[in-house]
């Protein structure tokens, strides 16, 4: 019998998506080596198609923005939200946190593959079709590895980088994964040919409509530059529960629940067959040591409500691939203090308003008819993907910060008058 083969690399990657094409562009462009597994082929569908604007500050560093910019993906400026006819949008570009205000709305198949196709021009080798099937991490970590041919080998590397998203590769073979302290929800989501006439619909931002009944189901509507949108619905699975028919039935059923979105999509078709996710938020014991990292939804993953997904995912890129080149340049690392601690606020940050949006307190702020502008462009900076500037007071001390908000909305609510400037 022949012996499995066996390669060596200086960091192995296990998922070529957001986070693993920008954290192997990163490190290729230190001169590090890097070997991407990557176990479907692309183009492959992927949900989470709206990218916040702190995105483009990864995907700039990784030089791969005006591969991007080129790609004629929808343009986005914002985010809109709508309960019971009341309307309010979110203008990133008006926002407290320096950076980037817009990005794009993409249908992520041909997203992930530009992302990863420019990685590889820029020499980043990237197997398609290759599991990972076993790690050993006694000593340097070695991954048995299975190509779609059958064909098995073992790689060597210095660090392994999990970047597999919903796979969750290394949390399943290592036992890292761990009950989320989120309610179990579940989202049913399709893309449709939307036919929207209505000349006040803004194509440029993201539509989220709140349930007329329930408050804790909720819509998404993301327009992309084809007429197309992605349309899902987020509930508890309770709440789904009594749902009839087919899936793409049980969709449109909850759509015409909500006046605003029923309207909008009376002409609506979809051009893909409708899915569900359920238990998609997700922990785990550690995100690194210093022998692997986890980036994205192979670590943690909250919620879709504000679209961090993508955002986080390229974060924890940015933040192991600086922890990986100093250590090639000789520098100590301390992957709790330098990675899993600064990840965690921004994650932590994010929490604070998912939990808050589905027990109400951050829909009252949202829907406020008295926002303070100041306030506005705080919750702003969040919404377009920086929880991580330590200076924005609702970064830094979200959970008072946004509390004091919701008591003043209250106070503000209970008044027949209106409070003095």
């Amino acid at each position: 019998m022949s012996a499995i083969p066996e390669f060596e690399t200086q960091v192995a990657i296990i998922g070529a998506g957001p986070a693993g094409a920008i954290a192997a562009s990163l490190l290729h462009k230190a001169g590090i080596r890097v070997l991407v597994l990557e176990k479907q082929q692309f183009p492959r569908f992927s949900i989470g198609e709206s990218l916040l604007p702190c995105c483009m500050q990864f995907i700039e560093a990784a030089g791969m923005l005006e591969a991007l910019n080129k790609a004629g993906f929808q343009f986005k400026n914002g985010a809109a939200f709508r309960r019971n006819g009341n309307y309010n949008c979110f203008d990133f570009t008006d926002k407290f946190t320096q950076g980037p205000g817009t990005t794009f709305q993409v249908e992520r198949a041909h997203f992930d593959k530009l992302l990863a196709d420019t990685a590889a021009a820029q020499g980043v080798n990237i197997r398609y079709g290759h599991s990972v099937t076993a790690i050993d991490l006694n000593a340097r970590p070695i991954l048995d590895i299975s190509d779609d041919q059958g064909q098995q080998y073992r790689l060597q590397a210095d660090f392994v980088l999990d970047a597999s998203g919903f796979g969750r590769v290394l949390p399943r073979l290592l036992d890292l994964e761990r009950p989320s302290n989120l309610p179990p929800r579940q989202a049913i989501f399709t893309h449709v040919e939307d036919g929207i006439t209505d000349p006040d619909f803004d194509r440029n931002k993201i539509l989220i409509s709140v349930h007329p009944q329930h408050q804790d189901i909720w819509y998404w509507l993301i327009p992309f530059s084809n007429g197309r949108c992605s349309l899902g619905v987020v509930a508890e699975p309770a709440r789904l529960a009594h749902q009839q028919g087919t899936l793409e039935q049980q969709l449109f059923a909850l759509v015409n629940e909500e006046p605003g979105l029923k309207r909008l999509l009376s002409n609506a078709r979809a051009v893909r067959d409708a899915a569900q996710l359920g238990g998609y938020s997700a922990r785990v014991s550690t995100l690194a040591t210093d022998k692997f990292a986890l980036l994205g939804n192979a670590g943690e993953f909250l919620d879709p409500v504000f679209s961090s997904g993508v955002t986080i995912a390229m974060q924890s890129s940015a933040y192991a691939a600086d922890c990986l080149i100093r250590k090639y340049n000789g520098e100590e690392v301390n992957w709790d203090k330098d990675y899993c601690q600064p990840l965690t606020q921004g994650v932590d940050t994010f929490r604070t308003y998912v939990e808050a949006w589905y027990d109400g307190r951050f829909q009252q702020v949202i829907f406020s008819e008295d926002q303070n502008p100041k306030v506005k462009q705080m919750i702003c900076s969040i919404l377009a993907g920086y929880a991580w500037d330590r200076d924005n007071p609702f970064v830094k001390d979200s959970l008072r910060r946004l509390n004091m908000v919701v008591e003043l909305c209250a106070d503000r609510q209970s008044s027949p008058t209106p409070e003095p400037s």
